[in-house]
């Protein structure tokens, strides 16, 4: 049966491995550099109060942000349109402290949801790297909990009887590369290649998400701020933990 057992950092994929790291009791680190994690990050930077809630935007998901008093944000071009904020990160500002957001995200907000019930459930990008990896430390000598990372990856479209959908994203694995550079402790092979590619990527990360299958697709579609945004390395300190539905600041 795989796992990285013997070793207290560890890497896994996608909504599966956001489980796994849960059922073992990690503090787990979810990275979805574009843009969950990023938006999330940037969100308590500017002490909005976000929620997390699994795809898709309906009226569950309505009916969920009118029982907390919360708004529901919509798409980025929807919310574009109306001068909202939404999953692009660079859409929050200082109008938005203490507001409180319902975000839904395929990617982020799921593995969020599904690595809920971890030891520690952090968010991590590229934004605010060193400071996670700082935390996660903190967290792991007092509660003596290993350390799961997991890049989110993204969803193929159009996928066929038999294939697996999830498509791994380079940005989130340099994104988690990022953090796993800063954490002290035994690392899987798994961790460490991850590491190796931040390491070997590091002097050109904003080149490498900017040219990037997913830095492509948000470009073309009018967000290409958003990918500048989401590459810039330790940009901010907050780290983003979830405290019973929602994030706040760990700091």
């Amino acid at each position: 049966m795989f796992d990285q057992e013997p070793f207290l950092v560890k890497v896994e994929w996608g909504k599966r491995g956001a489980r796994e790291a849960a059922e073992r009791g990690d503090i787990a680190i979810v990275v979805d550099v574009l843009s969950f994690s990023s938006t999330i990050v940037t969100a308590i930077h500017h002490h909005a109060i976000v929620y997390p809630y699994p795809p898709p935007i309906n009226e569950q998901a309505a009916a969920y942000a009118d029982e907390i008093g919360a708004e529901l944000l919509l798409g980025r071009a929807e919310a574009a349109r109306a001068g909202r904020p939404s999953l692009s990160p660079v859409s929050f500002g200082p109008r938005d402290a203490e507001k409180k957001y319902v975000l839904c995200s395929l990617n982020g907000a799921a593995c969020s949801r599904l690595a809920a019930g971890a030891s520690a459930l952090l968010v991590g990008s590229l934004l605010n790297a060193t400071a996670a990896a700082k935390y996660a430390n903190s967290l792991q000598r007092k509660t003596g909990a290993s350390i799961t990372v997991v890049p989110c990856g993204e969803y193929w479209q159009g996928g066929r009887d038999g294939e697996n959908d999830l498509r791994p994203g380079i940005e989130d694995y340099l994104g988690a590369g990022a953090i796993i550079s800063g954490l002290a402790g035994s690392k899987s092979p798994e961790a460490l290649v991850c590491e190796g590619a931040f390491r070997e990527g590091r002097d050109r990360i904003a080149d490498l998400i900017w040219d990037c299958g997913s830095g492509r697709e948000l470009r073309e579609k009018g967000f290409a701020e958003d990918v500048r945004h989401c590459a810039r390395l330790d940009m901010y300190q907050e780290v983003p933990i979830l405290d019973r539905n929602h994030f706040r600041d760990a700091l």
